[in-house]
């Protein structure tokens, strides 16, 4: 999993866009915990606090943001400190190192220590030594930097607005540092009170995401114009700092969990209006909630799941059709199909991924970007001119390859594809499906020497439809003889 995948998991899960600022600052922490001359060391009562922040918001933030520069100035003590409060955050919860990193001849070294020794997730970079001081960082599979492009002090609008403010250097910079990482790899750190300056970056940037800063400060902007400014066109890609106050406070959950309910009504009030595609939501509360209920019902609603008597591919006839093939036209829900396909095959082994044609080949090529795995698939029928390749993509005989397919009714076309990419001396041990037909298709699978996995069988769907009103008495009954 990759930094912004384990980052929309922590988003989803908590429901909250804010992050946390694990600062060890002696003149914010509080003076209830400020030690006597017998309670011991400041550095003893910074470990309390941080240990406190975290109890406390670990349901309510996205991810954690320690700066470097403040556990440094602490010496070796500070140090120490560093590791008992990485070590104290929850691991599916991301961690964003605030270093702003601007030394070419370590950043190595400390990439590696970042990265391979603690574990981090994420860091910030200065990126005035350009690129070379950056391609380090990116080494690492997974990780992601974010570059710091503008700051909010007075001082610097001199440098930032250079050569003028219709052309600004923090826009040039943008512009640049694009170039050097993929959006898996690279967001923005971008510090300012002004809507216009964050949404100029968002212009030119409209696929990465921003990490703000300062926009508490005062006489800054209003959240709604923030939001309005940072959010991408999905209502999402910005992540939005604690104030600083909230995180001194003797209780900090319910004014911080008070702010989270605050910006999800003005985000979702901004994607409301700014909506381009149909916005699904559920309609039904289930006693018993299937994992996947709500993804069920959106199929259904959205017409991929549709019930009467269909011929199918292979020539039988059933009461139902599957057709996933719209699901590239709704990215929410692409989105939710590629995550479950993706919690499956996370506990497998394969070199690279192979779509069968044509239906899957969007779920295939989605699951190669999102897994960073290598993407192959068997022609379904091999042209007379050109290559006349019966597999397209690179691959080396020998490599273990994972098969991916939307629905198992017979087993028939996934295992001719199978077949195909084993006679180019592959090996084929998995064939995951988004739907299994059930019937004994598995065992099919298994007797030929693959073993199946299915997101979902159609039981579970037809008990859910059901169970929401979706499936009258009758269309029930069918589907269950």
């Amino acid at each position: 999993m990759n930094f912004f995948e384990k980052l929309n998991e922590a988003i989803a899960r908590n429901q909250s866009l804010l992050i946390v600022g694990l600062d060890p600052n002696p003149e914010m922490m509080p003076m209830r915990y400020c030690p006597t001359a017998s309670e011991g060391s400041s550095i003893d009562g910074l470990w309390a606090w941080l240990q406190f922040l975290i109890a406390e918001t670990v349901d309510l933030v996205c991810a954690y943001k320690p700066t470097f520069g403040f556990y440094k100035a602490l010496g070796a003590p500070g140090m120490e400190l560093l590791e008992k409060t990485l070590a104290a955050i929850p691991p599916d919860i991301p961690i964003i190192l605030d270093a702003k990193h601007s030394d070419l001849n370590t950043c190595t070294v400390f990439a590696q220590t970042v990265f391979a020794e603690w574990q981090l997730d994420a860091i910030t970079l200065n990126p005035y030594p350009g690129q070379d001081q950056v391609a380090p960082f990116l080494v690492y599979p997974g990780k992601a930097v974010f570059m710091l492009c503008c700051t909010s002090n007075p001082s610097a609008a001199i440098l930032q607005q250079y050569p003028s403010p219709e052309s600004p250097l923090y826009l040039h910079i943008v512009k640049e540092v694009k170039t050097w990482g993929t959006l898996e790899q690279l967001g923005l750190e971008v510090g300012t009170t002004s809507p216009e300056v964050l949404a100029s970056i968002r212009t030119v940037a409209p696929e990465r995401v921003i990490l703000a800063r300062s926009i508490w400060a005062e006489g800054g902007a209003e959240l709604n114009q923030i939001l309005q400014a940072g959010l991408n066109s999905s209502g999402d890609g910005l992540l939005i700092p604690v104030p600083q106050d909230m995180l001194a406070s003797e209780q900090p959950a319910q004014e911080i969990s008070s702010l989270r309910a605050s910006i999800n009504q003005l985000r979702n009030q901004i994607i409301l209006e700014g909506s381009t595609c149909e916005l699904w939501m559920p309609d039904v509360c289930l006693l018993k909630q299937h994992p996947y209920q709500d993804l069920i019902l959106q199929l259904y609603d959205i017409g991929c799941i549709m019930f009467g008597n269909y011929v199918q591919a292979s020539g039988a006839t059933l009461p139902y059709y599957i057709d996933l093939r719209k699901i590239i036209s709704n990215p929410q829900i692409f989105h939710q199909i590629l995550c479950a396909y993706a919690d499956i095959l996370k506990d497998l082994s394969f070199d690279r991924i192979a779509g069968i044609p044509y239906g899957s080949l969007p779920t295939a090529t989605g699951l190669s970007l999102r897994l960073n795995h290598p993407m192959i698939f068997p022609r379904k029928e091999v042209k007379a001119h050109g290559t006349r390749r019966v597999i397209e993509g690179n691959f080396h005989p020998g490599e273990t390859i994972v098969v991916v397919d939307d629905i198992l009714i017979s087993g028939k076309s996934v295992m001719e594809g199978a077949a195909k990419l084993e006679s180019a001396g592959l090996n084929v041990n998995d064939i995951v499906v988004f739907i299994d037909h059930e019937q004994g298709v598995k065992n099919r699978l298994q007797d030929n020497g693959y073993q199946g996995h299915s997101v979902l069988s159609i039981s579970e769907i037809t008990d859910i439809l059901y169970q929401a009103g979706r499936l009258n008495d009758e269309q029930y009954r069918v589907m269950n003889n």
